[in-house]
């Protein structure tokens, strides 16, 4: 098999240009998540990992961006995130770049909203060359609301009092609570697949993000874009504006102004105007809001190149690696530690006081058994002593002395056993027990 020589990539090239794709596709994000791992090294930075219930994602926040930030998270926290995606290129890990951070619930509604609106935007939900122009000669209305609503009284005596040879087919449904939007779609999928209205009016009354929220649902938006019949939207009061606001063909700023801008009647001009200047402010709006897609786009590329960035990579990489350092000398300082004890108890089994306690206590016992053996040595010595003394006595002249035997010696010494060894004028010595006589041999 032979090697490509075109297009062979090393890691760092390959960990580059995948950490561009994911900022360049994906741009910025919000993220409702747990806290979890979170750490902040001496460096400022905030490094943790956001999860749910079975993923997570590793994120990290710089000091330049986290100082803006009201509070201190803590492992187990809810918050919501703002954030593009990255990849730390050294691990070729891919991560979350924070740029804000709130509380869950703070500001959520408001956060998902924003999102879904730019998200949709993109899409060309919003554009102007899309929307469907409404009827001039409308027969049949379809009014998607309430059936117990204050907006469905509104709407019918309005066009009561305008135009009253005007049909109108109520397509009831829940237009607030969990589940609302799944039930305006279908609403709005049955007056479609019947086909039986000119143009729909979805409508209610106004209230809280809250209570409109289901009218800010992207399935609902994709519902009103595919819908074959004009829709318009009709919701809450003159200050309230939703997802399906700016996906319908004509957004009404009261239920009742829906019900005028789809009759007729000698003020018809003015209405032609009013609707002109919805259409005109529509495309305004969706203008503002291309340009700040496009305004959005640009200054994320712009981010994305800045050299601030890859610095922000190059300090997470410090820290990681200040992370390393701080756990291997922990551990060589814990092996250390080991090896001082290991040394201390082997230098206290080849200290030479223990040899010398050794052999002081064996210096102690020879000493004592030498002692024992001098006494004894003595003892038998003073036994011999006294032994040879008592055979010495035994056979000494002395003993013979003593018993009133004497010794006689001639001149020179020798000790006479004969009286023929005498002879007359010879000077003799006799030795007694007690003293010594001289004579002379007559």
């Amino acid at each position: 098999m032979k090697t490509p020589k075109n297009n062979v990539y090393t890691v760092s090239r390959l960990n580059g240009e995948v950490r561009q794709l994911l900022e360049g596709e994906l741009g910025k994000i919000w993220l409702n998540a747990e806290v979890s791992n979170f750490a902040s090294p001496s460096s400022g930075h905030w490094y943790l990992t956001l999860k749910d219930n079975n993923a997570q994602i590793r994120s990290a926040m710089f000091k330049g961006r986290n100082r803006s930030v009201t509070f201190k998270p803590v492992n187990g926290q809810q918050v919501l995130v703002k954030g593009a995606i990255s990849v730390y290129e050294p691990r070729g890990d891919y991560q979350l770049i924070l740029e804000s951070m709130l509380p869950a619930g703070d500001g959520l509604l408001a956060q998902q909203y924003e999102a879904l609106k730019m998200k949709l935007a993109a899409e060309g939900l919003f554009a102007a060359e899309t929307k469907r122009p409404i009827p001039s000669n409308i027969q049949k209305i379809g009014v998607i609301t309430s059936a117990t609503g204050a907006a469905l009284k509104d709407v019918l005596h309005v066009l009561a009092r305008r135009d009253s040879s005007i049909e109108v087919v109520v397509y009831p449904t829940q237009v607030q609570g969990e589940g609302a939007d799944k039930l305006i779609c279908n609403a709005i999928d049955i007056a479609n697949a019947r086909l039986e209205v000119d143009v729909l009016l979805l409508t209610r009354g106004g209230g809280s993000l809250e209570d409109l929220w289901c009218f800010n649902s992207e399935d609902l938006a994709h519902a009103i874009y595919n819908s074959a019949l004009p829709v318009i939207s009709a919701v809450g009061h003159e200050v309230d504006t939703t997802i399906s606001d700016y996906v319908a063909d004509v957004r009404a700023p009261t239920p009742s102004a829906g019900a005028e801008l789809l009759s007729k009647d000698a003020e018809n001009k003015r209405e032609k105007l009013e609707l002109c200047l919805s259409r005109l402010k529509q495309s305004w709006q969706h203008y503002q809001l291309k340009t700040h897609s496009r305004m959005h786009n640009l200054n994320h590329r712009l981010q994305r190149l800045d050299p601030k960035r890859r610095l922000e990579q190059y300090e997470q990489s410090f820290d990681e690696m200040q992370f390393r350092l701080d756990a291997a000398m922990e551990k060589k300082l814990s092996n250390l530690a080991l090896k001082q004890q290991q040394l201390t108890h082997r230098l206290n089994q080849q200290s030479p006081k223990n040899k010398l306690d050794l052999e002081s206590q064996r210096l102690s016992y020879l000493s004592s058994r030498l002692k024992d053996t001098i006494k004894e040595k003595l003892s038998n010595s003073e036994k011999h002593l006294k032994y040879s003394a008592h055979q010495l006595e035994t056979v000494s002249p002395l003993a013979t002395l003593s018993r009133g035997y004497s010794i006689t010696q001639d001149a020179d010494g020798k000790v006479l056993t004969s009286a023929a060894d005498a002879s007359a004028g010879d000077v003799l010595t006799t030795k007694l027990l007690k003293g010594e006589v001289q004579s002379k041999v007559l």
